[in-house]
Order: structure tokens, then sequence, then C-alpha cells
């Protein structure tokens, strides 16, 4: 109906454009946050960084001016370091982890964390994602951006002669 007014003007339909494109984006229903396979190995980028980045590297993350009780947890360096005889990720032992000590506290608790001052909390299904993932060994990957790309799977086709070259899988 928009669209119909501006087509009678050919400079104003190109220009509303990307208007109504941004629109268009606001409008699309907010994403999901990604599952993890349920038959797969938990993987970082895909299934943990997301929670903690939602989460908890607000205080322990990258930014050192927010960071709290000297804890990072974005690098597997510092989240394996001893602070003060206790490590917050134990590679395969969640029941050692400080984290996931953290995590299963009462919510009144005051060492619990995310703490509710926060206005943050993890689901169970969350908290049992990290707990997996821990006694899965704790694999940190490097961000995404800093993997090297890898080829697609082509996908199968009904129609193999109407394809010419891969892209054409993509297409049909």
């Amino acid at each position: 109906m928009v669209w119909k007014r501006f087509a009678s003007f050919p400079s104003l339909s190109l220009m509303a454009l990307p208007l109504l494109m941004g629109f268009a984006a606001f409008a699309a229903p907010p994403r999901e946050a990604p599952k993890p396979a349920a038959a797969g190995k938990l993987r970082y980028n895909r299934d943990i960084r997301p929670i903690l980045a939602d989460n908890c590297f607000a205080c322990h993350g990258p930014d050192s001016a927010s960071r709290k009780a000297g804890l990072r947890l974005d690098r597997l360096g510092d989240a394996t370091a001893a602070r003060g005889g206790r490590l917050a990720i134990v590679k395969g032992d969640p029941v050692l982890s400080e984290v996931v000590r953290r995590i299963l506290l009462p919510t009144n608790d005051p060492l619990r964390m995310p703490p509710p001052s926060g206005h943050k909390s993890l689901t169970d299904a969350q908290k049992r994602t990290l707990i997996q993932w821990i006694a899965d060994g704790a694999n940190y990957e490097a961000h995404w951006s800093y993997l090297p790309p890898r080829h697609a799977a082509l996908p199968a086709v009904k129609d193999a002669k109407w394809v010419r070259n891969p892209i054409d899988r993509f297409v049909l």
C-alpha cells in the first residue's frame, strides 16, 4: 500500500526503498538463541559463548574497567587459572568448578551468579548446557571471525540435470 504511493515517483521510490527495508528488519520476529545440537557435541562459539556473553561478560569479560573479582571468562587461560585457591572452570570436572557452584546457589544467596542486581538469570537449560560443556572438557574456540572459512556441504537436489555448477545447487 505504501509502495504504491511512491511508485509514480521513481526517484522517491529508490529513496524510500532503504527506509522500507529498515522498517522490515525491525518488524521481523526476534531471532531465537541457537539451541545446542541434541546428539552433537557442544561447541563454544555456538552453544556457550552466547550464554556467557548475555549473562557473564559484562562483569567477567574483556573490559578490564568493568571486570569484577579479577575473573575473565572469555579466555581459557584466565577462566582456568587459580584465584584464591579456587578455579572458576576445572576442565572435565563441574563439581570442582566455582562457576557451577555459583550458578546453582539459591536465588537469595549473595554469591549467586549472575547476581540478581544485574537483572540477568540463567535458565535451567542454560545451566545444564554450561555444566555439560565443563564436563566435556570446557573446550574454547577462537572467535568465529578468526576461524578459517569452511566449505559448506552442497545441498542435494531433485533435478541434477539442471545443475551446471555448484552454485546452482543452492539456487535450485
